[in-house]
């Protein structure tokens, strides 16, 4: 269930929240499917493109235009690239949990999905230092035993549902969390993703600019958060890039905008939260 929340200014009078974030998934997804995968050296090397290419290339492109961004993580892959992820945090972006393994939670038991939630915990303290605050499920797939462990270790917010466009609070049997939505059509995948078994689309991105910056204008006109989704491996071909340079220069010059990491917008929200009866923003537990 959504309860609605009162969203406040944006900090520095901005019209519109963006949050940038990015699956740095690598292998984990291929592999999560079956054992098989580990012989298919070829699909591999498209996810593990996404680690040692492209991901140097987006970093580089954030820095260019000062803007914050947030890179979920399944442990899998920080234990395959730590220098990667070292890199994120060097760079000063957020590090979020995306599982460990990227299984799908609705696909496996209770039991499989703490060891998820858990050896992601450990792995990116382990490799990082990083003790995450945000959660997105692989697959953005919630299930009620993964929200239960989302409130038991702490975290301050979710980002795998779709409940609304807005930051909300995903409740279940009388409990809630924080919720910063996502949506299919602000993800790069439904666009650019394709596989040999699932096929998939392969557009211009000129159509991928188009729909990304008409939900731009349409969170400018209700002062609400734009969540992007992106892959790595996806959005990092060189003429993606490009594609994605040109996507942050236009939000920057149709409006003021305030490009936010997730956990930037959840402290913003919080803070509200406390100053505000109308809003009611669990804490985070330390």
């Amino acid at each position: 269930m959504a309860r609605a929340i009162e969203l406040p200014a944006w900090p520095g009078r901005a019209k519109v929240a963006v949050c940038l974030t990015f699956d740095v998934d690598a292998e984990a997804p291929w592999l999560a499917q079956s054992p098989a995968y580990a012989r298919r050296l070829s699909t591999l090397s498209e996810g593990r493109y996404g680690v040692v290419r492209a991901l140097p290339r987006i970093l580089e492109l954030l820095e260019r235009h000062g803007a914050s961004a947030t890179f979920y993580v399944p442990g899998a892959t920080a234990e395959r690239h730590p220098d990667c992820v070292r890199a994120i945090v060097a760079a000063g972006h957020e590090v979020g949990h995306h599982g460990h393994d990227h299984l799908r939670s609705h696909q496996i038991d209770a039991d499989v999905q703490r060891a998820e939630v858990e050896a992601g915990l450990e792995a990116l303290a382990n490799v990082a230092g990083v003790v995450p605050r945000g959660y997105r499920s692989p697959a953005w797939e919630l299930t009620p035993e993964t929200f239960a462990l989302l409130l038991e270790h702490g975290f301050g917010y979710d980002s795998s549902c779709m409940g609304d466009d807005r930051p909300y609070l995903e409740e279940l049997d009388g409990q809630t969390i924080l919720e910063l939505p996502v949506h299919w059509s602000l993800d790069d995948w439904p666009y650019y993703g394709w596989s040999v078994e699932a096929g998939g689309n392969l557009l211009a991105p000129s159509v991928w600019l188009e729909n990304w910056l008409g939900e731009f204008d349409s969170g400018v006109a209700e002062h609400r958060l734009v969540t992007y989704t992106m892959h790595p491996e996806v959005i990092g071909r060189g003429y993606r890039l490009v594609a994605l340079d040109r996507l942050i220069a236009e939000v920057k010059r149709r409006s003021d905008a305030w490009f936010a990491t997730h956990a930037e917008v959840a402290a913003h929200l919080r803070s509200y939260s406390r100053t505000s009866s109308s809003t009611d923003v669990p804490p985070t537990s330390t």
